[in-house]
């Protein structure tokens, strides 16, 4: 009888599957990223003989650089708290930078208006975010 329950609990203790793991421990908790700084505002491009807009960030992470997947800049207006435009920026070759320029006349953004704040934004792979509020540097006197 002993060998009949020594056999019947170990048939329902083994499965017969093997599970095995490589390396350490691994981490379950997803850390969002911070934007360590940000820049927005206008420039003279005399090549182009344009106004530019530019937005810039410097985000870091501590699940990896590479968990950054995205980073925005949505510009308001102050004296209404209106939205007015979504730009996105890019990665560039330094993982940790993001940068993005834009014509001002294809924008609905005035390089001649002091009134803006620009949050800039950014996304990590499990949606987790930062922002942080800056104000460009216009043309505005």
């Amino acid at each position: 009888m002993k060998t009949i329950i020594t056999l019947l609990s170990l048939s329902l203790t083994t499965t017969g599957c093997i599970l095995v793991t490589e390396g350490g421990p691994h981490n379950t908790y997803n850390y969002a990223p911070t934007i360590n700084w940000a820049d927005a505002g206008c420039f003279w491009d005399s090549y182009y003989y344009e106004d530019i807009w530019y937005f810039d960030a410097d985000v870091s992470d501590f699940d990896g650089l590479y968990d950054v997947v995205s980073v925005y800049a949505d510009v308001y207006d102050t004296a209404t708290g209106r939205w007015i435009e979504t730009f996105e920026l890019d990665p560039t070759n330094d993982p940790s930078f993001w940068s993005s320029t834009w014509f001002a006349d294809t924008t609905y953004v005035s390089c001649y208006y002091g009134g803006y704040e620009v949050d800039i934004t950014a996304y990590d792979t499990f949606n987790d975010y930062d922002i942080i509020t800056v104000k460009p540097y216009t043309f505005y006197y």
